[in-house]
C-alpha cells in the first residue's frame, strides 16, 4: 500500500509537479511521464495499474486485467501483478489487503461514496468473491481533507452520524470527518482496529505536499493511492 505526494514529477503550475491524474487539464505527456516515474519508484510498471474515472457512486469492478476503467469508485482483484489505483485530491482513499486469500481492494470515498458505504461494500464484495475474512485484513485510509476544513451544509451533514460531524456556529457550517466515517465502516465489517492505519496528513493543511481540489479551486493535480500483490 502506497500513496504519492505532489513532489518529484515534471508537471508545471498549477499541477506542480507529480500530477498523476489523467482527467485534468495538464498535458497528457506530462501525466504519463509522472506515472512512469512514480511507478518505477515503487517497483512496478505504469502498465500494471488498474484505475479509472471515478463518479462518486458505489459501483465496484473486478479488475482481472490492468487498464483504465470508467464509472467505478472501487476496484478489487485477486490477481498478482495488478495494482489498483485510486485518484485523490481531497476524497479519502481506502486500501484493503487480505493476506489469506491474496486479494486487494481500493475504494474512492468522497462524501457521497462514504454515505453510500463504498468502503464497507468493497469489503463485503471481497468476502463474496474471494472468501475474505475481514478479521485478517489490513487497511489504510489515506490522505484526504481533514475534519477542520471539510465544511458542508446541513443537506450533506444530515447523512453522517453524529460521531463524524460537529457544528461550528462561527462558520455556520458542519465539519465532517471522512477518515473516521470510513474507519467506522471498516470496523463495522469486522476489521480489527489495530489492522487499520489512518494517514495523519491533510490535503488542505499539508497542501505543500498534497493536492487539494477544494483549497486550489479545482484546477490542480491528483495523487494516486495504490495497492496490489507482487507476483
Amino acid at each position: 500500500m502506497v500513496e504519492s505526494t505532489r513532489h518529484g514529477g515534471v508537471s508545471t503550475f498549477p499541477f506542480t509537479s507529480m500530477n498523476l491524474g489523467l482527467n485534468t487539464r495538464d498535458l497528457r505527456g506530462n501525466v504519463q511521464e509522472n506515472r512512469r516515474l512514480f511507478c518505477s519508484r515503487i517497483g512496478i510498471y505504469a502498465q500494471q495499474l488498474a484505475d479509472g474515472y471515478q463518479v462518486h457512486e458505489d459501483k465496484i469492478r473486478v479488475a482481472d486485467v490492468p487498464g483504465y476503467l470508467e464509472g467505478y469508485d472501487a476496484l478489487i482483484t485477486d490477481q498478482p501483478g495488478i495494482f489498483l489505483a485510486i485518484g485523490i485530491a481531497d476524497c479519502a482513499p481506502v486500501l484493503i489487503y487480505d493476506p489469506v486469500s491474496g486479494s486487494v481492494g481500493a475504494a474512492h470515498a468522497g462524501w457521497r461514496g462514504t454515505v453510500l458505504e463504498i468502503a464497507g461494500k468493497t469489503v463485503r464484495k471481497m468476502q463474496e468473491l474471494y472468501g475474505t475474512d475481514p478479521a485478517h485484513c489490513l487497511a489504510f485510509i489515506g490522505t484526504c481533507i481533514d475534519a477542520e476544513h471539510f465544511e458542508v451544509g446541513e443537506e450533506v451533514a444530515e447523512h453522517f452520524d453524529m460521531s463524524c460531524k460537529r457544528y461550528d456556529r462561527h462558520r455556520d457550517k458542519y465539519l465532517i470527518d471522512l477518515k473516521k466515517a470510513n474507519k467506522d465502516q471498516l470496523l463495522a465489517c469486522g476489521l480489527k482496529d489495530e489492522h487499520i492505519e489512518v494517514s495523519p496528513y491533510s490535503t488542505v493543511k499539508d497542501n505543500d505536499d498534497y493536492f487539494s481540489y477544494r483549497k486550489e479551486g479545482g484546477n490542480t493535480g491528483r495523487m494516486l493511492a495504490v495497492v496490489g500483490i507482487r507476483p
